[in-house]
């Protein structure tokens, strides 16, 4: 397994761990405020994941941004020991696009939004574009489209 991906294994890990639950229905609401330990009409002491349906404890709330930060930190990290792009760079990019089928939209827009980067920031960094270019290259010659 490359790097970016036993990262990104690692956060995703962290998060299913993290006591948060999801809810897309009031039965399915009522249900997550008991794993958590409380009634459904406690909402005074939970907050919402933004609109993705998830719930955790107000008290959590420094534990979750910490992990989120602590996991910014430790990607931001592998792109700035990576000075050539041809490592780290090169496999989030690589991985990034085989799951957003770049080699069949050509469209990097859910690529970037998914590593949270800007063209102007890649345009910005030597490695990040050549990571980038080395990426799809190799995407596109391993297409039987192109």
């Amino acid at each position: 397994m490359n790097a970016y991906a036993k990262m990104k294994s690692k956060h995703q890990q962290e998060v299913n761990d993290f006591p948060m639950v999801f809810a897309f229905s009031e039965k399915q609401f009522a249900e997550a405020m008991g794993k958590l330990g409380l009634n459904p009409e406690d909402t005074h002491m939970i907050y919402r994941l933004g609109d993705t349906g998830g719930f955790y404890l107000k008290s959590d709330a420094a534990k979750l941004k910490e992990m989120f930060d602590r996991h910014q930190c430790e990607r931001d990290e592998a792109v700035a020991l990576d000075k050539t792009g041809k490592g780290y760079i090169y496999q989030m990019f690589r991985y990034e696009l085989e799951a957003h089928e770049y080699d069949l939209t050509e469209d990097l827009e859910d690529t970037l939004a998914a590593i949270d980067l800007t063209m102007e920031a890649i345009e910005g960094n030597k490695a990040l574009k050549r990571g980038l270019e080395l990426a799809i290259k190799s995407i596109k010659k391993g297409s039987i489209l192109k």
